[in-house]
């Protein structure tokens, strides 16, 4: 009876089994990169920056690929299996140089190209299959980016830029007017741009500045009565 039912029995291949288990555990990794990329992205997204959901979930994905494809393409018997994904680093640094900008009276994207940098490490994380690392790292680079961030304004610890925009019918007296506030703060103006819209003028200029810094400079700039109406415009990649 046992012999009958061998005959129809599907054959056992110990080989299928592994390497579908193989399988099963390679793409097991590749969505988990997806997600935790995805998450870091969504709060990036929510920030207005421009490395967003694709961008983090495909950083994500190709550094746990790189970090699986590292041990195959070396081979079962090569000493060397991380010497592909020992490169995923030096890719991301020109990748993350790409979000940094640099101008005479600031520099921005700083933080944007260290979470770039973090979501590689998570990628790598995932490939190698550090599952409860990659999401507790995740963890932090979601606080580090929102309740860190948040921490440091209302503390005055860091400065951040702000573009101001006054207003006014008179361009000299609204310069005086500005320049008045600065002496009074000890800030130095630069980087003025005025134009003219009609009979209305405008000086466009950069502050560079704590939070509590700039609430009081707004405060004296609207009691100013050179200007009119006061604007104030922050770039998003500014961390």
């Amino acid at each position: 009876m046992t012999s009958a039912l061998a005959q129809f029995a599907p054959p056992f291949n110990f080989t299928e089994l592994q390497q579908m288990d193989v399988l099963n555990g390679t793409i097991g990794r590749l969505l988990l990169a997806c997600v935790l990329g995805s998450i870091v992205g969504l709060e990036r997204e929510f920030s207005r920056k421009s490395a967003g959901i694709r961008t983090n979930l495909l950083i994500c994905m190709g550094a746990a690929f790189f970090t699986l494809l590292s041990a195959v393409l070396a081979g079962e018997g090569s000493p060397n299996k991380g010497q592909v994904a020992s490169n995923i680093v030096q890719g991301i640094g020109f990748l993350g140089a790409g979000l940094i900008l640099h101008n005479r009276s600031r520099v921005s994207g700083l933080a944007s190209a260290a979470s770039v940098w973090a979501v590689a490490s998570i990628g790598m994380a995932c490939g190698a299959g550090l599952y409860a690392a990659a999401s507790v790292a995740t963890l932090i680079v979601i606080v580090a980016m929102e309740l860190v961030g948040f921490l440091e304004r209302r503390a005055n610890i860091k400065p951040y830029t702000v573009t101001y925009e006054a207003r006014g019918g008179d361009q000299l007296l609204m310069l005086q007017s500005i320049l008045g506030v600065m002496d009074k703060e000890g800030l130095r103006l630069s980087d003025v741009e005025t134009n003219s819209v009609g009979a209305l003028q405008r000086v466009i200029f950069p502050l560079n500045a704590t939070n509590r810094q700039h609430a009081r400079l707004q405060s004296e700039f609207r009691t100013e009565p050179g200007i009119s109406n006061l604007f104030t415009f922050r770039d998003p990649e500014d961390d």
